[in-house]
């Protein structure tokens, strides 16, 4: 992806380019490739958007079947759980175990991640760092869902 991205980057010489925050982690390595390689184009985080129920906006929500697409929006949901539990001062390992077990409970596996990071460096929280985001895949049958939110 970073080869891809630089490439397009200095064949087409933009001002601007457009990335959605829904893959927060690739937004992340954009930013540090532009910033590390001096190009000289604004890279613009653009909003997740969701569906009514919460579910982040993607391809892959039409592979869903339709008893998986009622429990996807769960996905959003749990996190957002998670998230104002590490807010309101649970511990974050303590909450991230719950919000997994909370995936599980809810139809979703394999996990492959539920990981509260700073938002910038994506290294593991520590006491007192920010900004920090929750990020996190999960699969419903075959397909992987993917999401992230403030913390």
């Amino acid at each position: 992806m970073a080869t891809v991205v630089t490439k397009l980057l200095t064949i087409t010489g933009p001002d601007q380019a457009f990335f959605g925050e829904k893959d927060w982690q690739q937004l992340q390595i954009v930013r540090r490739i532009v910033q590390d390689l001096n190009l000289p184009v604004d890279i613009v985080a653009c909003p997740t958007l969701r569906e009514p129920d919460g579910l982040a906006l993607s391809s892959r929500n039409r592979r869903l079947s339709h008893s998986a697409r009622e429990i996807a929006p769960k996905l959003h949901t749990i996190m957002q759980d998670t998230a104002l539990a590490i807010r309101t001062g649970m511990e974050t390992d303590a909450a991230l175990a719950a919000g997994k077990e909370a995936f599980a409970h809810a139809g979703f596996g394999p996990v492959d991640y539920l990981e509260c990071c700073h938002a910038e460096t994506l290294e593991p929280a520590r006491p007192g760092s920010a900004p920090l985001r929750l990020l996190a895949a999960a699969f419903l049958g075959s397909v992987r869902l993917i999401d992230n939110i403030v913390i």
